[in-house]
């Protein structure tokens, strides 16, 4: 399946993955027909479409095609991807924020909203689920956006596959994934999928090589009237950080690496293990318990290269991050589905919980003279993080009509315990709460059989994460105090149709903010933050899938317009008692493209298994700061690759090669907002081959 073809569906319980594992349950059983008559914007990537011809590596690869979600892989491992959803998430320097995201149902956000895509597990992915506009503020605060990734059930016959890929800066990657039920046919046994992969890169620049590996099992059972399902998720991963670039650097050699990252050997390990566990009943009478829970560890050891003498006032956290996190959390659902006639009502109500504890500890980068050993403590702290949300819904669904109604309230609270006090550096110990209700209305009407339209509505709720309320405005350490929540009320409408030659669909959306959260000041590697009043996102969003006997082609547009509408003043630096440096009313956005396209044209030549297919990606100039002095260049990149499959009895080979960047064409990849030393360029890769090889039995 493509993913304009289910364009806006809502994010549904399916097939044999239906029950508690699914965050948020709108439709029963989530056939093609209820989605087709849902009111909220989602799109479903298939799994064999994300794996198809390419390196299984980076969600960046498989989803350039949705509109208004940005993917920018940074090149550089220890920062994640950079992922947005309609302008939520831009300003990340590191890990994926104001984008919730779900593995099988099991949040990889915390509490606080920070997330990781590093662990999702693609070789062994069914679909991947991507929710925008109102509806995602059902999946609780700072969900600006929704990404879920749903890993497959193991079916018979049982089935395995084993790939090897590798090319252009010395990367390669090796995965495996086994699928199957145990017991005899007929027997209610077990279906089990595991999965896992491993992968190295010199890296595009000097200190950007990494390495990573991943395992995942899921294990499910179907029993009268219900099912439990049991997922792990193991990662361990080493990064060096190359940094980003200044303007005169990127202009001068974009494949350069600064000199402070060598100096400070910049790097980053991570290692996070994940348990969750899921069970659904049936009760009778159209009544169904849905019970989920899961807890995990993650372990971070990184070095930055924040230089010596920023380290040595009081206050200075150090150059060395050492973090040790627990986690876990749960969520408890009763839903009612009944029919009446040729209408159905869904109705859901339930109440889910997460927590973090997180042990943190900072250390200088230098002893002496040496740069990028740890040396003497600087902050000794632990962290906690919580949110219960208790939610409600109903949907009432026709033939001709769906109305849907949502309530969420998210209650977050976060908590510091200072163990680190010294003279000049007093007990930053304290907390915070946030709190905040996010109703949603959605309608869906058919003009025809072949053509709807639809409308919501809803308010969310984004909270401060951990890292931007841990330092005070003095540049002392401790939870900012003055640091709110922004709310923000969004609305869309839009027109989807499919037909004999396809399917399409346009999406206008607008979302005004009050109380957007931004950088206050920038310096010495650390980054403060205030609330800075209103702003406002709207655009619009094509996106389509044509098909001419072996020829598809599926264009994706979006426009975005993303803007302050009140100014503001920043610092220049830190520590900051009164900030001087205005950012002017009207200024756009940081880190957002107002242009994103791409088209992907795809060939299935009838010749001994191949297809061949033909990207352009497109993306505008963006400003990398507030004060919009300086912007990333567009750029537009074309990509071809060709894939071959050959059936030998019980086995099938499947082989790819592929050319990114064919025009070699120098580009920023993604920006670094309001990076404090103007290194705010990460560059994009240049012309690159892969080829890979998969044996399926």
């Amino acid at each position: 399946m493509s993913a304009t073809v289910l364009q806006a569906q809502p994010v549904t319980a399916t097939g044999d993955t239906a029950g508690a594992l699914a965050p948020v349950v709108i439709t029963g059983q989530g056939s093609f027909e209820q989605r087709w008559r849902s009111p909220g914007s989602v799109d479903v990537i298939d799994g064999e479409e994300l794996r198809a011809g390419q390196l299984q590596i980076n969600l960046s690869e498989g989803l350039g095609r949705v509109p208004g979600l940005v993917v920018r892989n940074r090149q550089n491992y220890a920062q994640d991807l950079q992922i947005s959803v309609r302008g939520f998430g831009a300003r990340a320097p590191f890990g994926v924020r104001g984008v919730r995201l779900f593995v099988d149902g099991i949040p990889a956000s915390t509490p606080d909203g920070q997330g990781q895509a590093a662990n999702f597990p693609i070789g062994s992915a069914d679909r991947i689920e991507i929710v925008r506009g109102p509806y995602s503020a059902l999946y609780g605060a700072s969900a600006g956006g929704v990404i879920a990734l749903y890993t497959q059930d193991g079916k018979r016959p049982g089935e395995w596959r084993t790939g090897v890929a590798g090319g252009s800066d010395g990367l390669w990657r090796f995965s495996s994934q086994l699928t199957g039920q145990t017991g005899a046919v007929g027997e209610r046994g077990w279906s089990y999928t595991l999965d896992g992969s491993t992968f190295e890169t010199d890296g595009t620049r000097p200190q950007s090589a990494a390495s990573r590996s991943t395992g995942n099992l899921k294990l499910s059972r179907a029993h009268e009237g219900g099912r439990t399902v049991l997922v792990f998720n193991r990662q361990t991963s080493q990064a060096l950080d190359p940094l980003g670039l200044t303007r005169a650097e990127f202009d001068a050699d974009p494949q350069q690496t600064n000199a402070v990252a060598t100096d400070f050997n910049t790097r980053k390990s991570v290692s996070q293990s994940q348990l969750g566990l899921a069970w659904e009943q049936a009760m009778g009478g159209g009544h169904r318990l849905e019970l989920m829970g899961y807890a995990g560890q993650r372990a971070v050891r990184q070095f930055q290269a924040i230089p010596a003498g920023a380290q040595t006032p009081p206050g200075s956290a150090g150059g060395v991050i050492d973090l040790d996190r627990d986690y876990g959390g749960w969520n408890a659902r009763w839903r009612l589905d009944r029919s009446y006639g040729d209408a159905t009502l869904t109705v859901t109500a339930g109440l889910a919980g997460d927590r973090q504890s997180e042990v943190r500890l900072g250390f200088e980068n230098f002893v002496g003279s040496t740069l990028g050993v740890q040396g003497r403590l600087r902050r000794d702290e632990t962290n906690r993080a919580s949110s219960l949300d208790p939610y409600a819904q109903a949907e009432w669904a026709t033939p001709d009509w769906t109305l849907t109604a949502g309530l969420r309230h998210s209650r977050v609270r976060f908590e510091s315990s200072d163990r680190y006090i010294r003279p000049g550096n007093p007990d930053d110990s304290g907390t915070a709460r946030f709190s905040g209700t996010s109703p949603v209305l959605g309608v869906r009407h058919a003009l025809s059989s072949e053509v709807q339209a639809f409308a919501s509505f809803g308010r969310g709720l984004e909270t401060p994460t951990l890292n931007e309320v841990a330092y005070r405005p003095s540049g002392l350490t401790g939870l900012n105090q003055n640091l709110s929540a922004s709310t923000s009320r969004s609305a869309e409408a839009g027109l989807r149709g499919r037909h004999g030659w396809g399917a399409w669909s346009a999406t206008l959306f607008d979302t005004r903010t009050e109380d957007e959260i931004v950088v206050l000041s920038n310096s010495g590697g650390r980054s403060t933050f205030q609330n800075a009043g209103r702003t406002r996102r709207h655009g619009l969003e094509l996106a389509a899938d044509l098909a001419w006997g072996p020829l598809v082609i599926s264009p994706a547009y979006t426009w975005l317009d993303a803007r302050y509408r009140d100014g503001f003043l920043a610092c220049a630096g830190t520590p900051c008692l009164v900030p001087t440096v205005p950012v002017a009313a009207g200024n756009l956005l940081p880190g957002l493209s107002r242009h994103q396209a791409a088209v992907q044209v795809q060939w299935d030549t009838g010749w001994a298994g191949s297809t061949v297919t033909l990207d352009a990606r497109h993306t505008g100039r963006m400003a990398v700061n507030d004060r919009n002095t300086e912007f990333a260049g567009a750029s537009t990149l074309f990509n071809l690759g060709m894939r071959f499959e050959q059936k030998r009895g019980a086995l099938t080979w499947r082989e790819f090669v592929r050319i990114d960047n064919i025009t070699d064409r120098r580009h920023v990849g993604s920006v670094i907002v309001n990076e404090g030393n103007g290194r705010f360029y990460e560059p994009g890769a240049g012309r690159s081959i892969f080829v890979g090889l998969e044996l399926v039995r």
